[in-house]
């Protein structure tokens, strides 16, 4: 199987690390295609929305992980959620959407990652009704939504993690373009040694890298030869279709005894809905209702991530309204 919506969990036992890859195709596809993103943004998106498949499936989740990117450039804001899947068997959903100013986005020449300008990288782990959300935040920085990752474990967790994503919008003979993109994270199983944080952090900014955390261990060596392994993937292997997941944890990590486990399917998923939307409303008073209505006498909602749109009487909003 290519491993098409897919997340893949493995372990390296000669090593003792563990990892995803997860494979988007018609789940990608549909997040994208809703919207019309610059090509820019679309590339930050994936990057987003693979992380977050790759980070919420390697947590045990009761409801949802979610990643928010706020940057002070033309792009001001990436937003991800994974939710778990209710019942065994069943697709984690996954759903994006950006915010930019689509002038600047267009006319500039900077990367995508740097579109995004000076920010933050934020992950929220929610595990549902009667709990707190955990939330950690970490300065925009690496050139890449991945190395910001990165530093998220090793500033927070003291985990040493690594991405590999990539996304393109691919067309096979005869078919019509669709995006299809994939990543892999590889993450150390514990730390054996007793050394403590560096005084100096290895990266420009100060922050601790993945590679100051497996220096603290025993480790290093297979950190270092793994990440090797991991650098030769190229561009056709990452992204699919054509070499299925087994063979692309075979053909990189076959000398550390790679064994993977099953897979989670991944659908896109969106939990807006009239109930949703109607109850965020009931914080207005009537007063603040009327300043929503439209001529035409309605309430009107968009679903920022899967474009559904709302209507509503104004009568039957707000704490004011009348049942």
């Amino acid at each position: 199987m290519t491993g098409d919506d897919s997340i893949l969990p493995f372990q390296l036992d000669r090593v003792q690390m563990r990892g995803r890859v997860v494979r988007l195709d018609a789940t990608l596809d549909r997040i994208l295609s809703q919207h019309r993103y610059p090509p820019a943004v679309c590339a930050l998106v994936a990057e987003a929305a693979l992380l977050t498949a790759l980070i919420g499936a390697a947590m045990k989740l009761r409801w949802s992980f979610s990643i928010q990117v706020r940057g002070e450039g033309a792009v001001r804001l990436i937003a991800t959620d994974y939710f778990a899947p209710e019942v065994e068997g069943e697709p984690g959903r996954l759903r994006a959407y950006a915010s930019f100013d689509t002038g600047d986005v267009v006319s500039s020449r900077l990367t995508p990652f740097e579109l995004l300008g000076k920010g933050v990288f934020g992950v929220t782990i929610d595990q549902g009704p009667g709990t707190s959300p955990y939330q950690g935040i970490t300065p925009l920085t690496g050139g890449t939504l991945g190395a910001c990752a990165e530093a998220y474990f090793a500033q927070s967790e003291q985990i040493a993690t690594r991405f590999a994503t990539l996304s393109a919008h691919a067309q096979e003979p005869g078919q019509p373009q669709h995006w299809r993109a994939g990543g892999i994270m590889i993450q150390q199983l514990g730390q054996a040694g007793e050394s403590v944080a560096p005084a100096q952090a290895g990266s420009p900014d100060g922050l601790m890298t993945a590679d100051d955390v497996a220096a603290m261990g025993a480790g290093q060596e297979d950190w270092n030869r793994v990440n090797h392994l991991l650098a030769t993937v190229d561009a056709h292997e990452l992204v699919g279709p054509h070499l299925a997941i087994e063979g692309l944890l075979t053909r990189l990590f076959h000398e550390e005894a790679p064994r993977v486990y099953t897979a989670q399917p991944v659908v896109f998923g969106c939990t807006c809905s009239p109930d949703r939307v109607r109850n965020a409303l009931a914080q207005y008073s009537a007063k603040d209702i009327s300043h929503m209505t439209t001529e035409d006498g309605k309430v009107t909602a968009d679903c920022q991530f899967c474009s559904a749109h709302y209507e509503f009487d104004p009568a039957t909003l707000g704490f004011e309204a009348k049942t």
